[in-house]
């Protein structure tokens, strides 16, 4: 099991919280209703850990592939700078994805 965030487990844990937290209020369990918050802000932080995770990794294939695709254009090596192209074309695509 990854320690790692996940959006997807913050996203169901966030919604588990919610859930347990409104039977909590319906019935009056403050123990429910206590534990439901804390789920769904533990589900918010994890998501939002993935969310910066992921920016910080677009960035660094974005600086990875300007240099290639720099130093390919340089040395004449057009499989390095387009490798370098695609490899920035997706980091920026990742950080569009997590910001």
């Amino acid at each position: 099991m990854s320690t790692d965030p996940s959006k997807t487990s913050g996203q169901i844990h966030s919604l588990k919280g919610t859930v347990v937290e409104t039977i909590g209020d319906l019935t009056g369990a403050t123990s429910w209703s206590q534990s439901g918050k804390e789920e769904h802000a533990a589900g918010e932080a994890e998501y939002k850990a993935a969310q910066a995770q992921g920016y910080v990794q677009g960035t660094a294939d974005r600086i990875e592939g300007k240099k290639d695709s720099v130093v390919g254009a340089v040395t004449g090596d057009k499989a390095q700078q387009a490798s370098g192209n695609i490899q920035g074309e997706k980091g920026a695509q990742q950080q569009a994805l997590n910001s």
